[in-house]
């Protein structure tokens, strides 16, 4: 059987440390808490678990304090887990059967990583994988009959644990500081961190949020050789300038992205942009493009409910207008109501992915 170590980074997480430490403590074999400036009684809850606490400085990085959690564990895997984490016991089973038949030369372990509440971290699909588990020490293999070669990627096995995600608020807010922090830092992202931003910026950004990323997706998109970098800060800036009312930028963005593989995040942005000037047969090209004729980059809801959404508040709107005439066209009437039954059922039926 593995031994595992289980690594937490946590600070004032007195409300769902322990909830989470029960659910799981017994499964491992050596428990290392990083605190990063806790001013509740985090550090008393994780010592009814463990003596290896320790303290350690926030930098505003997640990368240097989990890097020296992982410096203090010595069993053959580590476990990584938030203190919003749970495992039930249907999962603690998985794990347990898991644990004792995972094969040394795994090195990576994924489990599906499932949001439940109202806080939803998981953004385009109800589960994703994650890579949860990391064996300590690897170990290098040649590979290749001749003209042989050091393997160099990881060896990662697909679970089927799940771990449950029960934040108690959204991390956007604090998601936003650190992605800022480090672009003034660095200068560029990753292409996985620009993603990341861009993700969250349209899933739960505020107007104050996309003010403060404007410089960044701005540069991105002027100087970014990358196609799909240009894309992703596209659909932000598209954003950015709707609800500066910036008709001039707005429409230079999209009728650009137009002239490529068009994106349904720019679709919906242009139907948004037609219901908010009342233009709604202009508004419901562009919401039917978004829903059935293209693809989302970004936000999977841009592709789904929401423009299906906007064809029922376009067709309701047209159709609450020519009834308002006298006389009224009937066959007008009956096809601004058939729409508006087809869109609404659409909008019911619509169902996120499974999982990615």
């Amino acid at each position: 059987m593995a031994t595992i170590s289980l690594c937490m980074i946590v600070k004032n997480e007195s409300a769902v440390l322990a909830r989470c430490l029960d659910s799981i403590a017994d499964l491992m074999d050596e428990i290392i808490i990083v605190d990063t400036g806790s001013t509740d009684n985090t550090k008393e809850i994780a010592a009814q678990y463990t003596s290896r606490i320790y303290d350690f400085k926030w930098t505003s990085d997640f990368s240097a304090a989990r890097n020296f959690s992982f410096s203090k564990a010595t069993m053959e895997y580590i476990y990584t887990a938030d203190a919003d984490e749970i495992l039930d016991d249907a999962n603690r089973e998985r794990f347990l059967r898991l644990k004792d038949a995972l094969l040394p030369e795994i090195e990576i372990v994924q489990m599906k990583y499932v949001t439940q509440g109202t806080f939803d971290t998981v953004l385009n699909a109800k589960k994703e994988y994650r890579p949860k588990l990391f064996r300590r020490l690897r170990t290098f293999t040649w590979i290749d009959p001749i003209h042989e070669t050091v393997r160099l990627t990881p060896v990662t096995f697909d679970s089927d644990v799940e771990i449950l995600h029960c934040p108690q608020s959204l991390h956007s807010k604090r998601d936003f500081s650190i992605f800022i922090k480090a672009f003034e830092h660095d200068g560029q992202f990753s292409p996985k961190i620009r993603t990341m931003y861009a993700k969250e910026l349209l899933k739960t950004g505020d107007k104050k949020d996309f003010t403060d990323a404007k410089p960044i997706f701005q540069l991105i998109f002027d100087n970014d050789p990358a196609d799909d970098a240009r894309k992703e800060a596209a659909c932000v800036l598209a954003r950015i300038y709707r609800m500066e009312d910036n008709k001039n930028e707005f429409f230079k963005l999209t009728m650009k992205d137009m002239l490529t593989t068009p994106c349904a995040e720019i679709c919906y942005e242009l139907g948004t942009y037609f219901v908010g000037q009342r233009d709604y047969a202009e508004a419901v090209l562009w919401f039917y493009n978004a829903a059935y004729e293209t693809e989302s980059i970004l936000d999977i809801h841009t592709s789904g409910d929401l423009p299906l959404l906007g064809l029922v508040e376009c067709y309701e709107t047209l159709l609450a207008g020519e009834e308002a005439k006298i006389p009224s066209d009937t066959a007008l009437t009956i096809q601004y109501e058939m729409m508006l039954d087809k869109y609404r059922e659409a909008s019911r039926d619509w169902r996120m992915p499974e999982e990615t």
